[in-house]
């Protein structure tokens, strides 16, 4: 029965070897299948637009075809946990984004899947800047009029968002603990859509939103844009300022995204797809068609540098959510 148990105990150790090896070599020959890149939001938001423009320029550099999944559904968390499950064979990519990666681990705090432990980071490869836009019918000209009008008025003034665990509505809670203001929060439902009509119907006076969802209403004169969220001014709109330009600090990163794959990831697939993802973003077509859509493309030095990004964002709104006591609806 020894001799009988130290055979099984051989045979267990030599198939996991077996299998150790052949992992290996799939990861050198990666990829040679098509590979699933998860969006964790549902067709028609920026993830998804940006992911329709970015899969097939991939597709190219990796020589296999990159098929968009969309797996929308709790603030995102649907999708970030079957990619997090996923076998870690590269052949599974998830495009998150500051929501999924960055926000929710502080608003769902029991949720299983921890971004920092569970995923690989690869590279950011987009941001949306943001726009701090009023109504028309609040005079202000600048962030500087707006801080004095509100200091002047406290709670009067009404701010919308898509939610109160959104990125947007974290900005708002930023901005004024920054400027020691206070205003009233009105959460809207369904995204930035009915909340961006609330502002235009003066539901609202003002909010935070994506420069992709304001320029057009902008433009139209509908609203007024006082700043943006953007480390450099945006050239659609030269004229506005960026929110650090006007002296608030800590307000140059948008709604950015990136690249993951699940823990344990070869290294040769994350070389791999860093590697590919580099080079789809300097790809002259898809930086001009993300720019249309009012989005930049933006790359990481390094995955290392990416995952420095992702863990200083988590502790920024950490401690925005933290000091507002923003929960889960």
């Amino acid at each position: 029965m020894r001799d009988n148990r130290w055979l099984d105990a051989c045979a267990l150790s030599a198939l996991a070897l077996l299998s150790a090896s052949a992992f290996a070599q799939d990861s050198a020959k990666y990829p040679n299948r098509s590979i699933r890149m998860v969006v964790p939001f549902a067709p028609g938001g920026a993830s998804d637009f940006a992911g329709r423009i970015i899969g097939p320029k991939l597709s190219d550099e990796l020589g296999e075809q990159v098929v968009v999944d969309n797996r929308g559904g709790a603030a995102g968390n649907i999708g970030v946990e079957l990619a997090a499950r996923a076998n870690p064979d590269g052949y599974t990519i998830l495009l998150g984004n500051v929501g999924t990666m960055a926000i929710n681990p502080s608003i769902y705090p029991d949720f299983s899947i921890r971004p920092l432990r569970d995923l690989i980071a690869i590279t950011e490869v987009v941001d949306v800047p943001g726009s701090l836009v009023v109504h028309p019918s609040l005079t202000v000209k600048s962030v500087k009029e707006l801080i004095e009008y509100a200091k002047a008025n406290p709670g009067k003034l009404n701010f919308g968002s898509p939610g109160s665990g959104s990125a947007n509505r974290l900005e708002m809670e930023l901005f004024m603990r920054s400027t020691q203001i206070k205003m009233v929060h009105i959460p809207y439902k369904g995204g930035a859509g009915p909340a961006m009509i609330g502002l235009l119907g003066n539901e609202v006076q003002l909010m935070f939103v994506t420069l992709s969802s304001s320029i057009t209403f902008i433009k139209g004169g509908k609203i007024n844009a006082l700043g943006v969220v953007a480390p450099k001014r945006i050239a659609a709109v030269s004229d506005v300022p960026t929110m650090t330009e006007q002296g608030i600090p800590n307000m140059t990163t948008g709604s950015w995204q990136g690249i993951f794959v699940p823990k344990g990831a070869p290294q040769p697939v994350v070389s791999r797809l860093y590697a590919a993802s580099i080079k789809t973003m300097a790809d002259p077509d898809v930086r001009k068609r993300l720019a249309a859509g009012g989005v930049d493309a933006v790359t990481s030095k390094s995955p290392k540098d990416f995952a420095a990004f992702v863990k200083a964002e988590t502790d920024r709104f950490g401690k925005v959510i933290k000091d507002a006591g923003v929960t889960a609806e």
